[in-house]
């Protein structure tokens, strides 16, 4: 079974809050009319159906170290079985515990990452539960077998040192191009921060950094994994920067073909 959750949460964002809005946006678009709830590949996403939503998840401690856990645990108790488990965030420190959790029920897990941003900082903001770090905490772990970055058009010094300790796989904007997914493996887990597309397609994000991927590009990579994707996050989409839910549809969009691609039998 594929599971939604909402994850409220944007305590450790570096420059403006708003992620932690973005949940019951993204979810309104499947209900305002203006779309019908069909992925390109003619599957109906549909509640109920292919994906049960459990709702948002509720933070009593807010502080990041104790967020950390709450979303690590919740994940672990929804992971049953042959769960899948796609959240809408949040700024993109939630994929730590998000991937932290989903490691633990699917060993040998790998990690394709979407975004402006390497998000590999040993230290940001004196803040290990930063939003400009989650990937540094996970590789330390050595929690994940193999980490693929794409679209990434920020590198600096200390990223590029970071890449080559933890021997990541990075697909620089600058030098775009989709062989990579030929080499993905299962299982899989996807992180999607919006600020990977560039802010022409996505004006509702905190970080707007220009060359950014299509939403075609996207969508075209997205539609052509081979490998099993047990798991995804939605993260980084900022509502009070949105232009007339431009964003959000694009939120809604990816989430449709997410659900299904993880429908996918192989």
């Amino acid at each position: 079974m594929i599971k939604l959750l909402g994850i409220l949460y944007d305590e450790n964002s570096s420059f403006l809050r708003g992620p932690a809005l973005a949940p019951p946006v993204i979810r309104q678009m499947d209900t305002d009319g203006s779309a019908n709830a069909f992925s390109e590949s003619g599957l109906e996403i549909a509640q109920g159906k292919n994906y049960v939503d459990l709702g948002d998840l509720a933070f009593p401690d807010r502080q990041p170290e104790a967020a950390f856990h709450t979303i690590k645990n919740r994940l672990l108790s929804e992971l049953t079985g042959d769960d899948k488990i796609i959240c809408l965030g949040g700024d993109h420190s939630i994929s730590y515990p998000l991937i932290t959790a989903t490691a633990k029920r699917y060993p040998n897990l790998h990690v394709l990452h979407f975004d402006a941003h390497g998000d590999l900082y040993a230290e940001f903001d004196s803040n290990p539960y930063s939003h400009a770090s989650p990937f540094a905490r996970i590789l330390e772990t050595g929690a994940i077998q193999s980490l693929t970055q794409v679209g990434i058009r920020t590198l600096n010094t200390h990223q590029r040192e970071q890449i080559a300790k933890y021997n990541v796989r990075v697909i620089e904007m600058k030098n775009y191009n989709n062989d990579f997914v030929r080499q993905l493996k299962s299982p899989l887990y996807i992180s999607l921060d919006i600020d990977v597309l560039d802010p022409a397609f996505a004006p509702g994000i905190s970080h707007h950094e220009p060359g950014g991927m299509s939403v075609r590009q996207l969508l075209d990579v997205l539609q052509s994994i081979e490998a099993t994707v047990v798991g995804a996050d939605i993260v980084e989409y900022n509502p009070t920067r949105d232009v007339h839910h431009m964003t959000a549809m694009v939120a809604y969009k990816l989430f449709k073909e997410l659900v299904a691609k993880m429908s996918e039998k192989k």
